[in-house]
């Protein structure tokens, strides 16, 4: 018991930079690309995008070419769809599959147009009344594709239409839930943790965000 408090003491301690080092995945992971090109090249995409090397970039060290293809998959998808729409649909979906990572990220993304008690609402599966009718019933449509798109009905599709939503808009809705639960059981599935900076948005909105795996460090 001595022993594991002095673990926990020495995790607590560690610095923001010691934390995102840190391998927390379930496979081995290459922290440096060495001679592997199409490492490097994704490895320093991430790299100056966020400022660090996320953890869910790490996984993918052994098929890089994996996330070209899904940052293909999401820009065409994102092609047809307002930011807004995106960042919903994706943020209901993600809370539904219970990934951390993926409602932090998008949650963050969606302050842009709604107040953090808002998408902390949301993430409750409520629908506050900054949401339009429209959008509520567009956030309910994702979850339950992200849930057990088994369950989806032709009157689940009906009711979109009666919002005003057309075949290819809910195809694009479709699409997006569905390609958040590859993305999120790659990474729950593997070990990904959202990273340390997450922390800084506020413990009460990371707290209400924290749907699944702890943010990395927290236990």
């Amino acid at each position: 018991m001595a022993a594991a408090a002095k673990d926990g003491v020495t995790a607590r301690r560690m610095s923001t930079q010691e934390l995102q080092e840190k391998s927390v995945a379930y496979i081995e992971t290459i922290q440096s690309a060495g001679n592997n090109e199409a490492l490097r090249a994704m490895y320093e995409r991430q790299q100056a995008h966020y400022g660090y090397l996320p953890n869910y970039a790490k996984v993918f060290c052994h098929r890089p070419e994996i996330m070209g293809l899904w940052a293909q998959l999401q820009a065409g998808i994102k092609r047809h769809m307002d930011k807004r729409r995106f960042e919903l649909v994706t943020f209901a979906a993600a809370t539904a599959l219970r990934n951390t990572l993926c409602s932090l990220a998008h949650g963050k993304m969606l302050t842009e147009f709604f107040s953090m008690e808002d998408v902390q609402a949301m993430a409750r599966g409520e629908a506050p009344k900054s949401l339009s009718a429209a959008e509520a019933a567009m956030m309910t449509f994702g979850r339950k594709v992200a849930r057990d798109a088994s369950e989806v009905r032709a009157d689940d599709v009906t009711l979109l239409k009666q919002h005003g939503f057309t075949d290819a808009e809910i195809f694009d809705i479709t699409a997006t839930a569905a390609a958040r639960a590859f993305w999120t059981k790659v990474l729950d599935s593997l070990g990904v943790e959202a990273d340390v900076p997450f922390r800084s948005m506020g413990r009460e909105f990371t707290e209400a965000l924290t749907v699944g795996k702890p943010i990395d460090g927290l236990m």
